[in-house]
């Protein structure tokens, strides 16, 4: 009678290190997937931070002001400049 116990017995050993080979080897999948949406994720939050900054000095406010160049006026005048007059 001690036969059928110890078979038993040890189906139900092979059955549990069953289970947590494949519990193990679900973890590790899912710990790989994670890490792979984790970095993707973190990749496009770096590249929209950067992109930000990049539109913000660029194009919106912290974008430098146009300085305005001083050019020089054409200033055409049809008057003779006055002179010494003479009077007799």
């Amino acid at each position: 009678m001690a036969k059928p116990d110890k078979d038993r017995a040890e189906r139900e050993r092979a059955r549990v290190y069953q289970a947590r080979l494949q519990l193990r080897a679900s973890q590790l999948g899912r710990r790989r997937r994670d890490t792979i949406v984790a970095s993707v994720v973190g990749g496009i939050v770096i590249l929209a931070a950067i992109g930000g900054q990049f539109a913000y000095y660029g194009a919106g406010p912290g974008a430098p002001l146009p300085e305005v160049s001083p050019s020089p006026s054409p200033s055409v005048s049809s008057d003779p400049v006055p002179g010494p007059t003479t009077t007799p």
